[in-house]
């Protein structure tokens, strides 16, 4: 039986151009739980993780008002994090329970609230480069800058915002509680939002401000469960060379050396499939089978091979 590790994308929660109310995200989460059962069905080992960017966002906006408002004090990013841990992993975990039990299937499916290890010396932490939170008109956005020793810039043209560290993932703390689990039959929801960052100082676990990308973090999850598969899902059906130019081009198979020479030669962008290329290669790199990348409403297509791009040693 094949172990395949699935990153869900945002949209798999939250569809742009939605409200992000409760109703509209958790029928997104019904869909995507039909496509996981669909995988399920055929025979696969599942282990999930997800993203939880514009819930985080959505959090800390409730928590700036309520502050501003009522004075109630705001919780620092990593909190933020576990929070919406939590939110995602029970809409997931309800809604896939409740798809398997309508196909007659009785499963135990779990979210563990994961944190994840990165390095206190990260180049990261020198410099910060995550936009995260709501957006500040110039003078309010320096103010708080001053007062909570923020790093802020300049979004887009769209306001002023807070940037927060992105440090590379390197292990789960929960790591061995997943590995049980998997190996006792259990779906597990685990490493949501590239999970908590945490650094070790003197031996104890210290949250710091920052976030994780979910896909590099999911990478980690996929060795640390020694899956056989990789899949990200996304908006997009796969990773694309000279996107948006006229001699674009759509990977499908390719192997990890020309995926990683593409890589290198810039074709994929820092703050959206880049991650995603330097995921599926580390994956090949440790040792994996295969990796995708693929559209979330493509996903059995794309686990049979036929379509999305296919990451494969040489």
């Amino acid at each position: 039986m094949k172990r395949v590790v699935i990153a869900l994308g945002g949209n798999a929660i939250l569809q742009r151009g939605q409200k992000g109310t409760y109703e509209e995200q958790m029928e997104n989460v019904r869909r995507t739980a039909g496509q996981i059962a669909d995988i399920i069905e055929k025979g696969y080992e599942v282990v999930i993780t997800h993203g939880n960017g514009p819930q985080v966002g959505a959090l800390l906006l409730h928590m700036d008002a309520g502050q501003q408002v009522h004075g109630i004090p705001a919780q620092p990013m990593d909190v933020a994090g576990a929070m919406t841990q939590g939110q995602i992993g029970y809409m997931i975990q309800q809604a896939l329970i409740n798809e398997l039990r309508a196909r007659g299937i009785e499963r135990p499916v779990a979210t563990i609230v994961t944190q994840t290890v990165v390095d206190r010396d990260d180049p990261a932490f020198q410099n910060p480069s995550k936009p995260v939170g709501p957006f500040y008109d110039e003078e309010t956005a320096k103010k708080l800058a001053r007062e909570k020793g923020w790093t802020v810039i300049e979004d887009s043209g769209r306001g002023w915002r807070r940037v927060v560290p992105s440090p590379d993932p390197k292990h789960h703390v929960e790591a061995p509680v997943i590995q049980d689990l998997v190996e006792k039959g259990f779906i597990v929801i685990a490493s949501g939002g590239g999970g908590v960052p945490v650094i070790e100082e003197n031996g104890q676990l210290k949250g710091v401000e920052a976030v994780i990308d979910k896909d590099l973090a999911g990478e980690r999850l996929a060795e640390e469960v020694n899956a056989d598969i990789f899949m990200i899902l996304t908006d997009v059906n796969g990773a694309a060379i000279n996107f948006g130019k006229p001699d674009e081009e759509w990977l499908g198979k390719v192997t990890v050396e020309e995926l990683k020479r593409y890589y290198e030669e810039g074709h994929f962008k820092k703050g959206s499939m880049g991650p995603k290329v330097l995921a599926v290669i580390r994956f090949i790199e440790w040792g994996g089978e295969r990796a995708i990348i693929a559209s979330l409403d493509r996903a059995v297509e794309a686990l049979e091979g036929k379509t999305g791009t296919q990451v494969v040693r040489a």
